[in-house]
């Protein structure tokens, strides 16, 4: 089987002689791969002129329901992939951490997408800045997709997460990508690009694939174009360092060789919960993948009094591990991904043995396979008894099931073992002290990208040390890379462009589909909670009558809410606080503003769905008048569900006011409101400019469209509706 490219909108194969790919079980010849022959300058073009505008035609939550979409898709067809997958050395829990762990990066991404993000094809990031005295010029910033290609290369131990966790981001950021798997395990990733063409749920341009060399690739990037690397140092260091990626100032992120750390705690001592879980993880992180994880644990420090006895547990626990055929039963290793990752790793462990002694893995016992054909490596135990003046471990890292004991001999020295890794993805600790976890929390955080710290009471739902989880940050300083994938949005943030606009509040107002504080106010005779979420616009504005506090309305609160604070009902306590004298609940202004601005008929409001950033700015005094001002803020359509009012949640800027026109409470309030149903008109609905939104949102997948999908008009104007 020659394995093919996906370019420009095709599948391709290479020409040349291609590179051969093996059976890591067996050791047969399954595939050849090459990219001889393609137009990488063309396909980066194709991508930036094809596959960028039709994502960015899209909104976040057009492209988080495309991506559920194609999870759903992959999920059914999986066991499909895994029987590929075994032909990686995997055994079936490997293949669920990689093709179940790239699915369910794929599914987070599309719920964070419609949760966390707006239905834009941008993101308003922060708060309004205020940037003059008299509030008529302010900033704000937006990020906006890059418009170039998001070059994503990958290492060989995860051919489908390591596609999905970057491809998740990007896609949902609105960039389109170029995956370059690892060849050596190409065939894999392969199974699953064609599923993800056959879908069809990605526009045209959005997913391009080369199995085999990059080529030229990296000369064509542009300053819009970004690189995803996952790899060796050395080689992240030449992609990084090529003429187009300094001179254009290419974003390069990069994952690279890590010598992860795990530390037992100085309170574990054998036959604590903590000691048995500190040895069951290790073991585990030495085994699945056969350790060819970037987080596995290479490093692993315990306290000095107890090393016999480390030593001693997890020898007997690795003498429980089967080497072998990953299809045959009891076996719980398989082999390493190909004969090469055999030699390499056998040259780093000859080298750690300049400095470590062989504590346990002096022979290999392969169960259903032949040892000389498949690409099997024993499990390897090594003790370095001077850590500190024996270093090898602190620098060489084996990509296979190799650890290195070093004792510790205080708490502060144990910190120091785990910086001279300079820098890794994730370091744990087995600790019951929660002050043992503070200072070993705080001491290491630098050098690391994740910390996972264990006890009794979490390790039951612990994911482990070595799960990279999509709404945490995967990445870490220093040897590891100094990049940063995932962490939830902070990952899609990678593959925008932040930037600061400033102007009126009006005009931003209509840049960002956000009011803002002094922009333009629409008021007209209609309570806006008699409008349907079609007809409010931005910027739709209530001034409420007014309302004097009495002292009856307090001492009537106190009485209902069971809040006697002494502020509230004791004249000389009160005199003798900061306040001076009685004041209101600040929770009775914010209900009696409520009752203020609430319109209290049946109509298309149908609940209070939240209240954020409340503040009380200033005391509300007994005979101080208030009043209220109430204004639609943002809109975003929820998605239409089955025996679900069609609604939407609308979010309104609050500011309550006391006689002087003092603000004494600002917040937002959201509710829920009904959207008009399917062909329905409401407000002044013009259908011109609803046909013509109608036919841009047609540019984007129709099983992504935004539900009644609103153009944003200036504040002020007449609400335009898409019918």
């Amino acid at each position: 089987m020659r394995l093919k490219n996906y370019a420009m909108g095709e599948w391709v194969e290479g020409t040349g002689k291609g590179t051969d790919l093996f059976h890591a079980v067996t050791g047969e010849k399954i595939a050849e791969a090459s990219s001889e022959g393609l137009d990488f300058k063309a396909m980066l073009e194709y991508g930036r002129s094809v596959g960028g505008p039709a994502l960015r035609r899209m909104t976040f939550h057009e492209r988080a329901r495309m991506l559920k979409a194609l999870a759903t898709y992959l999920t059914a067809r999986k066991e499909q992939f895994y029987k590929v997958s075994a032909a990686t050395g995997a055994t079936k829990g490997d293949s669920w951490i990689d093709i179940d762990g790239g699915f369910g990066t794929l599914f987070t991404y599309a719920s964070k997408g419609r949760r966390e993000l707006p239905d834009e094809p941008f993101h308003v990031d922060g708060a309004t800045e205020a940037l003059s005295k008299g509030g008529a010029f302010v900033g704000r910033h937006i990020c906006v997709p890059l418009e170039g290609v998001g070059v994503q290369i990958n290492a060989f131990n995860f051919p489908v997460w390591g596609m999905l966790e970057k491809l998740s981001t990007s896609l949902l950021a609105g960039v389109p990508a170029i995956v370059k798997p690892a060849t050596v395990t190409s065939f894999l990733t392969e199974a699953v690009a064609r599923a993800i063409v056959e879908s069809r749920i990605l526009p045209p341009g959005a997913f391009q694939l080369i199995c085999g060399s990059a080529g030229d690739l990296m000369e064509h990037l542009t300053c819009q174009d970004t690189v995803a690397f996952t790899g060796s140092a050395s080689t992240g260091h030449m992609l990084k360092t090529s003429r187009a990626v300094i001179e254009n100032s290419v974003r390069f992120n990069q994952e690279a060789d890590s010598l992860n750390y795990s530390m037992l705690g100085p309170d574990a001592e054998p036959g604590t919960p903590e000691f048995d879980l500190f040895v069951k993880e290790v073991v585990k992180e030495m085994t699945v993948k056969a350790g060819q994880k970037c987080t596995a644990i290479r490093r692993t420090f315990v306290p000095a009094g107890v090393v016999d006895a480390v030593v001693d547990a997890l020898r007997q626990r690795l003498a429980g591990v089967r080497i072998g055929d990953p299809t045959v039963e009891g076996v719980r290793m398989g082999p390493l991904a190909g004969r090469s990752q055999v030699r390499e790793v056998r040259s780093s462990v000859d080298r750690l043995r300049q400095d470590a002694e062989l504590v346990w893995g002096d022979t290999l016992d392969v169960v259903g396979a032949d040892p000389e054909k498949g690409a099997f490596f024993p499990t390897m135990l090594l003790y370095d008894d001077q850590p500190f003046r024996k270093t090898t471990p602190h620098d060489v890292e084996a990509f296979g099931p190799v650890n290195t004991v070093m004792p510790y001999g205080s708490l502060d020295e144990a910190i120091e073992l785990a910086k001279l890794g300079k820098g890794s993805l994730v370091g744990s600790l087995f600790t019951a002290d929660d002050g043992v976890a503070r200072s070993v929390a705080l001491g290491t955080a630098a050098y690391h990208g994740r910390l996972m710290l264990v006890n009794r009471h979490s390790a039951k739902e612990s994911t482990g040390h070595g799960s990279p989880l999509p709404h945490l940050v995967h990445g870490g300083p220093g040897r590891a890379g100094g990049g940063e994938e995932m962490g939830g949005i902070r990952g899609v943030m990678h593959y925008m462009q932040r930037t600061a606009i400033q102007g009126s509040p009006t005009t931003l107002a209509r840049v960002t589909g956000e009011w803002t504080q002094g922009a333009a106010e629409r008021r007209d005779r209609v309570h806006p909670f008699r409008k349907y979420f079609d007809e409010l616009e931005i910027g739709d504005t209530l001034v409420t009558h007014r309302r004097t506090i009495t002292e009856a309305d307090v001492v009537n609160f106190a009485g209902l809410s069971g809040d006697f604070f002494y502020a509230h009902m004791d004249d000389i306590a009160a005199r003798e606080s900061i306040f001076e004298r009685r004041v209101a609940h600040g929770y009775f202004v914010i209900s009696a503003a409520a009752g203020l601005f609430v319109d209290p008929a049946p109509g298309p409001v149908l609940a209070n769905y939240g209240l954020e950033g409340l503040r009380f700015v200033k005391p509300v005094y007994i005979g101080d008048t208030i009043r209220a001002r109430l204004t639609c803020k943002s809109k975003t359509a929820k998605e239409d569900r089955e025996g679900q009012v069609p609604q939407g949640v609308v979010a309104w800027d609050v500011e309550v006011t006391n006689q002087d026109d003092e603000p004494v409470a600002v917040y937002t309030i959201l509710t829920l409101v009904r959207r008009l149903t399917e062909g329905a008109s409401g407000g002044n609905g013009n259908s011109t400019h609803g046909d013509a939104e109608r036919a841009l949102a047609s540019q984007a997948p129709d099983a992504f469209k935004s539900p009644e999908r609103m153009v944003r008009t200036e504040p002020g104007s007449a609400p335009v509706r898409a019918s």
